[in-house]
């Protein structure tokens, strides 16, 4: 069976893609709506606000009428918030408002350089997670904290490959690889991947799933660009599930001579 039709699982809910994508700085809803087709996504990470969550139609925050919920599960994001209360609040207002019961949880309160805050994510996980929500948390590549959130009962735990928005690709290479090897939930890179060859590389490291967000909005054409994430995803995953050859100090040739003229 290919790796596409391999399944990931969260909260006992089968998603076929391995790719998340967030709906930030897209030139427009309609672009976006396209390039979220074009990447065969499942799952669509919104921030809250940006969302018009008072069914008042406002033209300024109308992104939620380009999502379709039959296709896509709608992620509310807590971007933005500073805290833990304030995250609390922005996911029970987006339950309230009917959106599912699911959470990326976001806190980073230096606007720099967007690092979330450990201390303050951990707090209102257990919150959240005392109150029935599913909770994505987004989080340093720290294997402590992602171990004592699987410990609590979040969903799955997202290390940050590089800073939000920064295209510098996986830096966090050895601590994702003890965060995977820890694991008892699903782990999504999320922030820094900028090039379908990232999104690659860490599902070749054995990564669940990846969230993209910026590469594919700046892009000259995000629609394309969507479709070189949803190869490369399924590309990394295949090749993380056959198994990458050995890596040697020296070279090993591909027709060996070895008592060929004797």
């Amino acid at each position: 069976m290919s790796s596409a039709n391999k399944p990931l699982t969260i909260a006992g809910r089968e998603f076929r893609s391995r790719l998340f994508v967030g709906t930030g700085k897209f030139c427009s809803p309609e672009m976006m709506r396209d390039a979220l087709a074009a990447s065969g996504t499942e799952m669509v990470t919104v921030a809250l606000r940006r969302a018009d969550l008072s069914g008042k139609r406002d033209p300024f925050a109308n992104i939620l009428e380009f999502i379709d919920p039959q296709k896509y599960l709608i992620l509310p994001n807590t971007s933005g918030a500073m805290n833990a209360d304030e995250a609390v609040r922005l996911a029970r207002l987006a339950v309230a408002a009917g959106l599912p019961k699911w959470v990326k949880l976001e806190i980073h309160p230096d606007p720099r350089y967007l690092l979330p805050d450990p201390v303050e994510t951990f707090k209102a996980a257990e919150i959240l997670v005392k109150e029935g929500f599913v909770v994505l948390p987004y989080i340093n590549a720290d294997p402590v904290l992602a171990k004592r959130l699987q410990d609590i009962g979040v969903a799955t735990v997202m290390p940050l490959g590089s800073p939000i928005g920064s295209n510098r690709g996986i830096e966090t290479r050895a601590q994702i690889r003890i965060i995977i090897e820890q694991a008892t939930v699903p782990v999504v890179v999320d922030a820094g991947i900028g090039a379908p060859s990232h999104a690659a590389e860490a599902m070749e490291l054995g990564a669940d799933a990846v969230l993209v967000n910026t590469a594919m909005a700046v892009a000259s054409d995000p629609c394309r660009m969507g479709t070189a994430f949803k190869m490369a995803v399924e590309a990394g995953r295949a090749a993380f599930e056959i198994g990458l050859g050995a890596q040697h100090d020296t070279a090993s040739p591909t027709s060996p001579l070895t008592a060929f003229l004797n």
